[in-house]
């Protein structure tokens, strides 16, 4: 029960992110998910085209990093982790994709405002000319989380996998000097 527990965790962490995260960019942009979006949903509320893509873009990537962190934090001869442990770092990574999210929005932003970054010609038609700017920077800072999204649960699934075993793999690789 602890793996499940740990991929509810992942689960529950990455569509938490995914909502809140949507819905600020479906405030600054909703042609980001209006126009440039497959409709799975047809709505013009940023509330609501936010909280159906903060579920649907989201829950698998809780599912991906979920799974190999479970993985990792349970399997193996070294002390298992359980959800609890894991809540911080997992906390930690978040807001590093929040970080990040904003300031890359920040800088599509104002390239775009700058004119230094164009929208591409099939959705520069289709969004209102006064709206660019600001489908730029929603763009930029959801590059940006899942971009962080991915490294940092790479980066997390190996950290936790060292934490664990590192000073059993350290104790192994010192026996085989030795020998």
């Amino acid at each position: 029960m602890p793996f499940f527990k740990t991929v509810a965790l992942c689960v529950g962490a990455a569509v938490f992110y995914g909502i809140v995260h949507d819905q600020i960019t479906a405030r600054l942009s909703i042609e980001y998910f209006t126009v440039a979006h497959p409709p799975i949903v047809i709505s013009d509320s940023p509330t609501v085209q936010g909280l159906v893509w903060g579920i649907v873009a989201t829950w698998w990537s809780g599912v991906l990093i979920g799974v190999p962190l479970a993985i990792v934090a349970r399997s193996g001869e070294c002390q298992p982790w359980d959800e609890k442990c894991l809540r911080k770092p997992i906390a930690v990574l978040l807001i590093i994709m929040a970080i990040g999210a904003l300031l890359s929005g920040l800088t599509g932003y104002f390239l775009a405002q700058s004119g230094r970054v164009v929208m591409d010609v099939g959705y520069a038609d289709a969004i209102p000319t006064s709206q660019h700017v600001r489908f730029v920077a929603a763009a930029w800072a959801h590059n940006a989380s899942y971009i962080l999204g991915f490294v940092g649960g790479v980066v997390l699934i190996l950290r936790i996998w060292l934490a664990r075993c590192g000073t059993a793999l350290n104790e192994g690789l010192k026996l085989k000097e030795k020998r």
